[in-house]
C-alpha cells in the first residue's frame, strides 16, 4: 500500500515541506523498533511539532482511511513501534520541550518526544529526581515509555511509569484532543481515561505532552553483589534484606552472562570466587548505622548457606562499574542475537517457575544457552535465547517462537504476565491469551473502538481487530 501524492502534499501543508519523508532510508530509520524480525514497509514518515498537527495529521487519516504508526525512541523490543503495510509513521522527536515546571507541586510537564534522560537531567537540576530508569534512557522518549508503561531497575522503589504520571494530552483515533486529570494527585470523578492510555502502545491515540510527578534524589547509594547458591535462595536473600532495610533495587543475573559481559568490556568482577547466580542490591545509607545493618544481613545470608561471596561498593565508580554487571547485559548479549522474554510472575513462585523453563529447555532445546536476568525484586525474569553461530537467524527464530509459545503457556499456569514491562505489539499478541481472558480481550477490542473507530491508531498490535 503506498500513500497517494495528494495526502503527502496535505501533510506537507500541516508539518512543512521538510518535515514529510518518502525516503527509504527514513523508511528504514522510522518505520521499525529494536526488533529485528520485521522489514518495515512505511508509506511516508511525518514529523509533526505540536499537538495542533498531531491533530490534523491524525484526522486527515481518518477521512482518508490510512493507518498511523507512532514513533518515539524506537527502542522497543517486542515490535510496537513497526509499520509493514504502507501507514504514516508519526515521529515525535521535534516535540521535546518542558513546557511547564512546578516546584510546588514536584511536576513537570513535557512534550512526549523528550528523552528519558533529559527528562532525568531536568529533574536533577531542579534538585528533585525521575526514578523510572532502564537500560535506553538516553534514546527512549516519555511518549513511547507511557505508551508502554516502562518498568526498569528501580520498580522495587518506585513502581512503573504510571505511578508518575499526573496527567496527560492525548489525541485520540478519532481526532480529538484530550487533556486527562490537569496533574491533580487526588481526582476522583468517574473513569480515569489517563490509565486506558499508559500502556496502551499507541492503539487508542496519540500522547503529545505528560505532566510527570517527581520526587527527592535518593543519598548516599550503596551496591552489594552476593555471589548466590542457587536460584531459591536469591530469594531467601531478597526476603531477608526486604525485611531489614528498605531496598531502592533488587537485580539478579546468571554467571553465564556475567561472564560475556566481563569478556566484553572493561569491567572488573567482583570478587575472585565463582557463584551460578549473582544479587545486586542498591540502598540508601544515610549514616554508618544502615552500612552495619546491610553488613550483618549479609553475614546472616552466609551463615544460612544462601550465598558464597560479596563485595560492597567503597566509591562511587566502583557502584558503577557494579550495575555494569547487570545493566551491560542486554548490550553485551545482542551480539548473539537473542531471543528475548519479558515475563513475570509472582516473587514467591519464581523459584518452580524457572525451574520448570530451564527443564523445558534443556528438554526441547538442549543446543540453546539460556542466560536469565531481571528485576527479581518486582517478579520481572529476562530470558535470553541466544543463537548458536551456525544456525540462520530465520532458523532460530522459528524454533524460538515454538519455544516462546511452550513458555507462554507455562507463565499462564502460573497466573503470570507474558510482557512484564515491554509491552505485547506484534511479537507477544499471539501469546495474550495466556495472560488475559477472551472477554478481557474482547472488551480491549470495544474500547478501542471508541477511541479509535475506523481503527487506524498501530492496527495489529496486541490484539487484531477481529
Amino acid at each position: 500500500m503506498t500513500v497517494a501524492p495528494p495526502v503527502i502534499e496535505k501533510l506537507r501543508e500541516i508539518v512543512g515541506q521538510q518535515r514529510v519523508l518518502t525516503d527509504e532510508t527514513s523508511f528504514q530509520q522510522y518505520g521499525v523498533d529494536r526488533t529485528t524480525l520485521w522489514t518495515p514497509s512505511p508509506g511516508v514518515v511525518v514529523l509533526p511539532g505540536s499537538t495542533e498537527e498531531v491533530q490534523a495529521i491524525i484526522q486527515l487519516a481518518n477521512a482518508e482511511r490510512i493507518a498511523v504508526v507512532p514513533s518515539g525512541g524506537r527502542t522497543g523490543l517486542s515490535g510496537g513501534a513497526v509499520a509493514l503495510n504502507g501507514e504514516i509513521v508519526l515521529v515525535l522527536d521535534r516535540m521535546n520541550e518542558v513546557v511547564a515546571f512546578n516546584a510546588i507541586d514536584r511536576s513537570v510537564t513535557v512534550q512526549a518526544g523528550m528523552i528519558t534522560q533529559q527528562l532525568q537531567a531536568f529533574a536533577e537540576q531542579q534538585g528533585l529526581f525521575y526514578p523510572v530508569d532502564f537500560a535506553s534512557t538516553g534514546s527512549s522518549q516519555i511518549g513511547g515509555n507511557i505508551a508502554t508503561n516502562a518498568g526498569g531497575i528501580k520498580v522495587i522503589r518506585y513502581g512503573m511509569t504510571r505511578n508518575w504520571v499526573l496527567g496527560l494530552k492525548v489525541v485520540s483515533g478519532n481526532g480529538d484532543i484530550l487533556e486527562l486529570n490537569h496533574g491533580l494527585v487526588k481526582n476522583n470523578t468517574g473513569l480515569d481515561f489517563r490509565h486506558l492510555f499508559i500502556g496502551s502502545e499507541g492503539t487508542l491515540g496519540i500522547i503529545t505532552e505528560a505532566t510527570i510527578g517527581l520526587t527527592r534524589p535518593p543519598k548516599e547509594l550503596s551496591v552489594l553483589v552476593l555471589g548466590v547458591v542457587d536460584f531459591p535462595s536469591i530469594i531467601d536473600v531478597l526476603k531477608t534484606y526486604n525485611d531489614g532495610m528498605e531496598l531502592t533495587a533488587f537485580e539478579f543475573f546468571t554467571h553465564n552472562g556475567m561472564e560475556k559481559v566481563l569478556a566484553h568490556s572493561e569491567v572488573p568482577a567482583p570478587f575472585e570466587s565463582e557463584a551460578p547466580f549473582y544479587a545486586l542490591v542498591e540502598f540508601e545509607a544515610l549514616s554508618e548505622t544502615q552500612l552495619d545493618q546491610a553488613m550483618a544481613l549479609f553475614e546472616t545470608c552466609v551463615m544460612e548457606g544462601w550465598v558464597l561471596d560479596g563485595v560492597i561498593s567503597q566509591s562511587l565508580s566502583q557502584a558503577e562499574n557494579l550495575w555494569k554487571l547487570r545493566e551491560d547485559m542486554s548490550e553485551t548479549l545482542s551480539r548473539w542475537k537473542p531471543y528475548k522474554n519479558d515475563i513475570s510472575v509472582n516473587v514467591s513462585r519464581m523459584p518452580e517457575f524457572l525451574a520448570e523453563v530451564e527443564s523445558l529447555a534443556a528438554r526441547e532445546y538442549p543446543d540453546f544457552e539460556l542466560v536469565w536476568y531481571g528485576h527479581i525484586g518486582d517478579g520481572n525474569l529476562h530470558l535470553n535465547i541466544l543463537k548458536p553461530d551456525d544456525l540462520p537467524v530465520e532458523q532460530f527464530a522459528g524454533q524460538c517462537s515454538v519455544a516462546s509459545k511452550q513458555i507462554a503457556a507455562l507463565v499462564g499456569q502460573f497466573n503470570g504476565s507474558i510482557s512484564a514491562e515491554h509491552g505485547v505489539g506484534l511479537l507477544k499478541k499471539d501469546y495474550l491469551e495466556y495472560s488475559r481472558s477472551a472477554t478481557e480481550v474482547q472488551l480491549m477490542r470495544q474500547v478501542k473502538q471508541v477511541f479509535d473507530p475506523n481503527g487506524i491508531m498501530n492496527p495489529g498490535k496486541i490484539f487484531d481487530a477481529v
